[in-house]
């Protein structure tokens, strides 16, 4: 075995008798090895060797010298990304003309992160294996679609437009933040300003600071490697990701590998890790939370890789000692902190102009910004001849899978097998159909990892079940309703739990929370099903499998909350998102819920937000009416023929219930009617492109559901009625009325909040007698008269 720190003196040896080791130590443009990094190379060097991956230590030698060539062509060609539309191999100097008119770039982060992953890059070469990557600060996309385009980690369409040529290069230089639009208005170019699924092995588009942080933990399955490369600012800030050994078990976890980029800035200010004592007090942190954290030179493309390295080496040791028995968890978690300036390598290196545009002018119209940067881009320049020969150094992987293919990045589990379905009759809580359905379905798929989201009571939200299979995931168990191994990932923090299940893409998931609460994970949802949209635009969709976003304990039925707790923002803000991503349901009964959850675990890439009643409902729906909800996204329910009828029209269990009563009334009141229950309103939207076409109602079934003949409509909504009328404007015509939430609550009951926003059966027959053009006494009494119209007592109307 080698030194753990070999000397000055036994490295001065080594590399007398290393000529290759001596070269690489000498560096290359800006890449300098400290003694700190050079002793670790040395012993990493060993290692790899030792371990059987490489035939010599000058192997490892020769493949970090084509690091730094590496490394410094990904410097230069990040720096052309932002200023210039043209590069030029042979080094000349760039003119006025071969610079962008609005230069545009977030090139601190960018160059921060080109020796981040090309330091991941030469590991896996090295290892012989392939890892899956994940960068939280997704705008830095520039460091690795530069060193994909090097090292040929291209998708087909990118290989086909940016080859490794001047032309190619040119032309991912013109293209970045080109604006370009084809003839639907898309985005030309296979190229983002952030991570997208051009990006070759992207996962995540990293559009929002601090989620990577909170998932990285949950993504890897076991046998699968992950680097996570973080952010100090969103590190600093995002607390959820201090719990993240917590979560980790070797048992059903992949190795993941936390890697911070700790430049020392936010956009416009130092960040608190920017200072001495702010990363001092950072390690102690860490250590305090359960990790193990070493810094390293973030400057250094060879310093991440024995980092990594290192890192892997720690964990794996962790884990034998706990099967050993001489560790218990949480287990010290590998974290690195790599040290380095915002925008090293180039003018403005540790400035707030850095972030973006660091030089002083713009040099398509600036003489001195325009001789800046060819001063700076010549110091990364690197020969066409040793470019070419880094280049195939990382190009030549032999049998092993582009980075491209990485497990991550490539995932799409078994289908699930479905489990049996228990439809019933007589009165009880919806969420017991997810209760029991959830149970039996990981009970049925014991190949898919389950993770459930709680932050707050699984309990209070009627998952006894899920909770008693599952457990809550702890370090020391309290309770039979806790162990190590828990499934159940409970914070009171939407985001954290929420990031458990939306990482967890090689099994099933469940999230429950409150509805108010739901809004919370609004931010990283969106990522998901953005990334997912796009996934499936490239031709590439997304092949993890299906699951629900409840929102339960909700608007209408917790008022002893206050109204903090009464917000119908979540589902309607999905609404908003694409159909065929996020399906939006309001089943109402226990029937309906059962028989929406087999279509949505056998989903692929799509996520389906349930908007669920926890307390006991009626049983409305039989088992065959609910599976034709599931297809067609609603039914007539009843009807009563006759002239001038009303078209009634119900979404959401609460909103049944009172439109069911106003019929009886309209009934006695010798009305036609009939009762139309929504449960997916995106169905009957107005498609904003061919992929939500193929998912809403064909005009066949529209027609069927609401005739022209039924002129005059009322909607009762669960949501605000401003925007289901916004969504659902097909189906109501001119003479319609909308009923919802009208932002009114308080501590109320069910009846409360239904009177409170104007939502009751009363309320709704007022809206008829407008449509019909009769006197609100052909429906209700005086005392219940006076109640709608704010002059008597709303006890008469329970």
């Amino acid at each position: 075995m080698t030194q753990l720190f070999p000397g000055p003196d036994e490295l001065a040896l080594h590399a007398s008798q290393q000529p290759v080791f001596a070269d690489w130590q000498r560096g290359y443009g800006p890449i300098r090895h400290s003694m700190q990094t050079v002793a670790a190379v040395y012993r990493m060097a060993h290692q790899v060797v030792q371990a059987g991956l490489q035939p010599d230590v000058g192997s490892v030698y020769r493949q970090l010298h084509a690091l730094d060539r590496l490394a410094s062509a990904g410097l230069w060609m990040v720096v052309h990304m932002t200023y210039a539309q043209r590069v030029r191999l042979d080094g000349t100097p760039l003119q006025a003309e071969d610079f962008k008119v609005t230069p545009e770039g977030h090139t601190g982060g960018a160059l921060n992160m080109v020796p981040a992953y090309a330091g991941y890059l030469a590991l896996n070469q090295l290892t012989g294996e392939t890892r899956g990557w994940l960068m939280g600060q997704g705008h830095c996309v520039a460091a690795i679609e530069a060193l994909n385009l090097l090292t040929g980690n291209q998708h087909p369409e990118q290989a086909k437009c940016y080859p490794r040529s001047e032309a190619g290069m040119s032309r991912m230089a013109a293209d970045f933040y080109s604006y370009a639009q084809n003839a639907s208005g898309q985005v030309d170019a296979p190229l983002g300003s952030h991570v997208n699924p051009h990006t070759a092995g992207g996962i995540a588009e990293g559009g929002y600071l601090g989620f990577a942080e909170l998932q990285y933990a949950h993504l890897p399955l076991p046998g699968e490697k992950l680097v996570a490369f973080l952010s100090d600012g969103a590190a600093e800030e995002q607390r959820g990701s201090d719990w993240i050994p917590r979560w980790w078990r070797a048992e059903d976890c992949g190795v993941a590998l936390p890697v911070m980029i700790a430049n020392g800035r936010r956009i416009e200010q130092r960040t608190e890790l920017g200072t001495p004592a702010g990363l001092a007090g950072f390690r102690e942190h860490l250590q305090h939370c359960g990790f193990d954290p070493m810094s390293f030179d973030g400057r250094d493309p060879a310093a991440f890789v024995c980092a990594l390295w290192e890192m892997e080496q720690r964990l794996g040791h962790r884990v034998d000692e706990y099967k050993n028995g001489l560790l218990n968890y949480p287990l010290p978690i590998p974290y690195g902190i790599a040290e380095t300036t915002k925008g090293f390598g180039f003018y403005g290196d540790g400035s707030n102009a850095a972030h973006n545009l660091p030089l002083p002018g713009n040099p398509h119209l600036d003489d001195t910004a325009r001789a800046l940067f060819n001063q700076h881009a010549a110091q990364l320049w690197v020969s066409p001849n040793e470019l070419e020969q880094a280049c195939d150094c990382f190009a030549d992987r032999g049998n092993r899978p582009l980075e491209r293919d990485n497990p991550l990045a490539l995932r799409r589990p078994t289908a699930p097998v479905i489990p049996e379905l228990h439809f019933r009759s007589e009165t009880c809580s919806p969420m017991s159909a997810l209760d029991r359905f959830f149970v039996d379905l990981v009970q049925a798929n014991p190949q898919l990892r389950p993770r459930v989201g709680n932050p707050d009571e699984l309990a209070s939200n009627r998952l006894g079940s899920v909770l008693k299979a599952l457990k809550h995931r702890v370090n020391t168990p309290e309770s039979e309703l806790e162990a190590i191994d828990g499934a159940v990932i409970t914070a009171l923090n939407e985001e954290a739990v929420v990031s458990a299940c939306l990482a967890n893409q090689g099994g099933l998931n469940l999230v429950a929370s409150y509805e108010a609460f739901c809004v919370k994970m609004l931010g990283a949802v969106r990522q998901r099903i953005i990334f997912a949209r796009q996934q499936k635009e490239v031709g590439r969709p997304a092949g993890w499998l299906g699951w629900p976003l409840v929102a339960t304990s909700h608007t209408w039925e917790n008022g002893k909350n206050q109204q903090s707790h009464q917000d119908t923002t979540f589902c309607e803000a999905l609404l908003g998102e694409m159909s065929d991503m996020v399906r939006v349901l309001f089943p109402a009964d226990h029937n309906s819920v059962l028989a929406s959850l087999p279509e949505i675990y056998g989903a692929r890439g799509q996520l389906a937000c349930m908007v669920i009643a926890k307390r006991e409902r009626p049983c409305v729906f039989d088992a065959e009416q609910a599976q034709q909800l599931v297809r067609d996204g609603a039914l007539v329910l009843a009807e009563r023929g006759g002239d001038d009828p009303v078209l009634l029209i119900a979404c959401g269990s609460y909103q049944l219930g009172e439109m069911q009563r106003a019929a009886v009334r309209l009934t006695e009141a010798d009305c036609a009617w009939r009762l139309v229950y929504l449960q997916e309103p995106g169905r009957f939207r107005s498609p904003r492109d061919q992929w939500e076409e193929e998912v809403v109602a064909n005009a066949d079934l529209v027609a069927r559901l609401f005739p022209e003949a039924y002129a005059r409509r009322v909607l009762l909504s669960h949501m605000r009625p401003e925007v289901a009328r916004g969504h659902l404007w097909p189906l109501l015509g001119q003479e319609s009325r909308v009923l919802g939430y009208l932002n009114r609550g308080g501590t109320l009951d069910e009846a409360g909040m239904l009177f409170a926003n104007r939502s009751s059966w009363a309320h709704v027959l007022v809206a008829c007698a407008e449509l019909l053009n009769r006197p609100l006494r052909d429906f209700l009494s005086e005392a219940e008269r006076a109640a709608v119209e704010g002059r008597g007592e709303p006890r008469c109307l329970r």
